[in-house]
């Protein structure tokens, strides 16, 4: 399976991961690069309009991608991302073949790879394999950018992608 993971500081601490089997990632990822408008390189939630946003969401609503919601708001932010991706690691394992891409951020690079090297290690993950992607080099990444960016938001974004979300974990 893969997974796609992205984050959203605002109002608290979350991170959406979200899953496309294998079987679906081309025809998902075709339909998200179709999303995007002439000349952009990627979608970028919090710089679209509310009609963009609905346009999006309605689109990503009818793919094949399952997302879990991992908040730890109740921490500060550099612990709250150790302990998501602490959970995200314990997750994935023992579910076999994973390919885990995470939105890359250069200014906690160091401190990512050093968690998922720990947290592979300890649960025997072996067989995970984890890399960080811009979102212009992997437009998956959209995935849970959106669906982060709506249940930050609360109200009827929340309600727009809750039919995508299969989990959420209070850390």
């Amino acid at each position: 399976m893969h997974v796609f993971v992205d984050e959203t500081k605002n109002r608290g601490y979350l991170v959406a991961a979200a899953v496309i089997l294998p079987p679906d990632v081309t025809a998902t990822r075709r339909t998200v690069n179709g999303l995007c408008r002439s000349g952009q390189r990627r979608i970028h939630f919090t710089k679209e309009n509310d009609a963009r946003r609905r346009q999006i969401i309605t689109a990503m609503t009818g793919l094949k991608a399952r997302v879990e919601i991992y908040d730890a708001s109740d921490h500060h932010p550099r612990d709250a991302r150790t302990r998501c991706l602490e959970a995200i690691t314990e997750d994935l394992a023992g579910r076999g073949r994973v390919r885990l891409v995470l939105e890359r951020d250069d200014s906690v690079l160091n401190h990512d790879k050093r968690v998922l090297y720990e947290r592979v290690r300890k649960f025997g993950a072996t067989e995970l394999e984890y890399v960080f992607m811009r979102a212009h080099e992997e437009c998956l990444l959209a995935i849970p950018d959106a669906v982060a960016w709506c249940w930050a938001k609360g109200g009827s974004w929340r309600s727009a992608v809750e039919s995508m979300v299969d989990q959420t974990h209070r850390l």
